[in-house]
């Protein structure tokens, strides 16, 4: 629990400066997506290769989440966020100015996934700094730096044709030094920040590891965030394949859907703040499943696929903002970053995976359908569960496992 005053403006300052954090790291992140179709035609790419490549960054973003949560859990955001932002101008600069092959752009697109790994950073940083009842709410907030990925889909491609294909890695090298520079000075920890320094890192994570917790929440984040993980990289791809778009056309239909999502993450965190997080997740993962449907039948792009596909846009973003806040209830702030890691990167996973599945689907059949039948599945499966594991009523909440933190944390309680 933080000791700022109530009412003091300072939370929610850190918590503007780390949103802008996390959006500018999220846009370098997500550089390579907006540009697959360019790729793919200019070095004759398979659907296969082209879905690896845009899912790299997603993995190692995703996976790195995990030694980034535990670090911010021992020295804090205020150290994290500016080394983090740093480290990701090389890969920035290497794919802009080297990635002439797709080896080179394999190797790129990996480092590149260093930018993915803040949202580790930013939870635990703004999860200390509110008080229980307004958790939700600032995560959801926080949540919505994935906007960089609507920037990235908005301009990358319209700054490649206008200045030449470097031109888009050199502005968000130098947008990452500002930031570096900028947070260096400004960003603070919170009074009485909780930390977690017993033991390795490594000791840390195996602790995380062994929460049942974790991997019940990691479950639903990887649908939730997975789910618009995997459109935001791979739906201008879908949309040129399936609907004949062109690049630039796929890419703003793309930051659309990134926007929607970007947007309904805080209201998914308010709403669980004010209910609950385990009904808002319920709707969610049911009404994705049902959209999913509906895209799934390949239907004319307007009206009924637009309908569809934003949709999910609503409904996934909602339920990455509702995870967090049921994640704020259910674990000691001490350890929030470690779990986040974890969580993080199950949604990453999430985003990795089917983008790799529709690609195999495509190559194999020529169309999406089944890839997008599947998903229904998922999101019907993963609301079962929702329900088994975390609903009854709505209230009683699964305890964190004593033996693998050492604290034992009231569910029922607003910590």
């Amino acid at each position: 629990m933080t000791s700022t005053a109530p009412g003091s403006r300072r939370p929610w300052e850190m918590l503007a400066l780390a949103t802008v954090g996390f959006a500018v790291t999220f846009w370098a992140w997500n550089l390579i997506s907006p540009l697959g179709s360019h790729f793919a035609d200019k070095l004759s790419l398979s659907p296969l290769q082209t879905s690896l490549l845009v899912a790299v960054p997603v993995l190692v973003g995703s996976l790195g989440r995990i030694p980034a949560g535990v670090l911010t859990d021992r020295f804090g955001a205020r150290v994290m966020f500016p080394l983090l932002a740093a480290i990701t101008i090389l890969p920035v600069l290497f794919t802009g100015l080297f990635g002439t092959s797709y080896a080179a752009l394999l190797v790129g697109g990996f480092f590149l996934g260093i930018g993915g790994t803040t949202f580790a950073v930013g939870v635990p940083f703004v999860n200390a700094w509110f008080p229980p009842e307004r958790r939700g709410t600032a995560i959801g907030i926080f949540g919505a730096g994935t906007v960089g990925t609507a920037v990235s889909a908005f301009t990358t491609v319209h700054i490649s044709d206008a200045l030449g294909s470097a031109a888009p890695f050199l502005i968000v090298a130098v947008v990452l030094a500002v930031f570096a520079v900028a947070s260096w000075f400004l960003l603070e920890n919170p009074p009485g920040r909780p930390t977690s320094r017993r033991g390795s890192a490594l000791a840390g994570v195996w602790a995380t590891l062994r929460r049942p917790v974790t991997w019940q929440l990691a479950l639903l984040y990887a649908l939730g965030f997975g789910g618009f993980v995997a459109f935001s990289v791979y739906l201008p791809t879908n949309l040129i394949n399936a609907y004949g778009l062109t690049a630039g056309d796929a890419a703003l239909r793309t930051a659309g859907f990134v926007v929607l999502a970007v947007v309904a993450r805080p209201v998914g965190g308010w709403l669980s703040d004010r209910f609950h997080p385990v009904p808002v997740l319920l709707v969610c993962f049911v009404g994705s499943g049902l959209f999913a449907l509906l895209a799934g039948f390949e239907l004319q792009l307007l009206p009924a696929g637009t309908v569809a596909y934003l949709g999910l846009a609503m409904l996934l973003g909602a339920a990455a903002g509702a995870v967090f806040a049921l994640v704020s209830r259910l674990v000691e702030p001490a350890a929030v970053g470690s779990v986040t890691g974890v969580v993080g990167a199950a949604g990453g996973l999430g985003g990795f995976v089917p983008p790799l599945v529709m690609g195999s689907i495509y190559g194999a059949t020529g169309s999406y359908q089944w890839g997008l039948f599947l998903l229904a599945l998922a999101c019907a499966t993963v609301a079962l569960f929702t329900w088994r594991v975390f609903g009854h009523g709505g209230d009683a909440l699964p305890a964190t496992d004593e033996s693998a933190s050492g604290t034992l944390t009231d569910t029922n309680s607003d910590l």
